[in-house]
């Protein structure tokens, strides 16, 4: 693109076109280039350029940002636990959401492929997980506003180098921080061993994966229980098995606050049962400012 007998202002402005990193800062460096053109009649055709490259450049973005805000003000209805996925482009990050829920996102080696969120649902463990796969951080269509407010941000890696990248786009985020390094089928046991002390050592709280082999998949599940912020309790009638699917409640919550959730208003209980972690011993009888613990049985006995 560069033109002989340039103004200087102009051969500084292409340098920063070259060099950009979005598409912001290349329209910005083309409307420098623009200001400084040469306008001898043998720089006709580099100035048709630049401003059919500016123009171009313009309507692109005019046209990511209509459907950024589009989909912002639509949002995301949040539904139970919701984990967001973060990382840098072909980091593995819809590989990994395809493999966990029902969603069928586009899995491609193209950088930034993934232009918009997707989302897919998990079930596991009597828990429902909202994972949104987000385009990569460094992409002009990240959204902020779901990594902000999201129950669990699962940071998912290739490099421990890449954290440092990552971690300044999620300054405001609120959810819990897990750590996935993901990939860990290319890897020789020496640098697992390497890449696993790292990150103990920087107490981060991670798991090591491999979306070709599946290595790694039941931990970062147990990661998903262990930071979605709720307690599971199972119900049972007396004389009958404890029901399948549990109710899921805050920590702390009491014997009180369960028969609230289940039962009508009104209703007398004359008896509370509980086996599980909360309990010193099978069937313990319990008053109703008991407290309970994840995966406690609870059989009521009502009049």
């Amino acid at each position: 693109m560069a033109s002989t007998n340039a103004h200087p202002e102009y051969l500084n402005a292409e340098k920063k076109f070259h060099s950009a990193q979005t598409e912001e800062e290349r329209l910005e460096a083309l409307k420098e280039m623009m200001s400084y053109m040469p306008q001898h009649k043998g720089a006709e055709r580099l100035r048709a350029d630049l401003r059919l490259r500016y123009k171009k450049l313009k309507e692109k973005l005019e046209v990511q940002k209509k459907k950024k805000k589009s989909f912002a003000k639509a949002g995301i209805k949040k539904e139970g636990i919701q984990i967001t996925l973060i990382g840098l482009t072909n980091s593995g990050k819809s590989s990994l959401l395809a493999l966990l829920t029902n969603a069928k996102p586009l899995i491609s080696d193209i950088e930034f492929s993934t232009q918009q969120p997707v989302i897919g649902i998990l079930y596991h463990e009597g828990i429902k997980f909202q994972i949104v796969d987000m385009p990569a951080v460094n992409h002009e269509t990240f959204d902020s506003g779901v990594s902000n407010v999201t129950d669990i941000l699962l940071i998912i890696i290739t490099d421990i180098k890449q954290i440092e990248t990552i971690l300044p786009y999620l300054q405001k985020s609120t959810g819990k921080k897990i750590i996935a390094f993901n990939k860990i089928d290319l890897l020789d046991e020496n640098s697992r061993r390497k890449i696993q002390a790292t990150l103990q050592s920087k107490k981060y709280n991670f798991c090591m994966i491999s979306c070709k082999t599946l290595e790694g998949f039941d931990d970062l599940k147990k990661k998903f229980i262990q930071n979605s912020g709720i307690i599971r309790i199972f119900t049972k009638q007396p004389g009958k098995p404890k029901d399948e699917d549990p109710t899921t409640m805050k920590p702390g919550s009491t014997v009180e606050d369960l028969a609230k959730k289940i039962f009508y208003t009104g209703t007398k209980i004359k008896e509370t049962r509980v086996t599980g972690p909360s309990s010193k011993f099978p069937n313990q009888t319990v008053g109703l400012k008991h407290v309970l613990k994840d995966l406690d049985v609870v059989e009521f006995h009502v009049e």
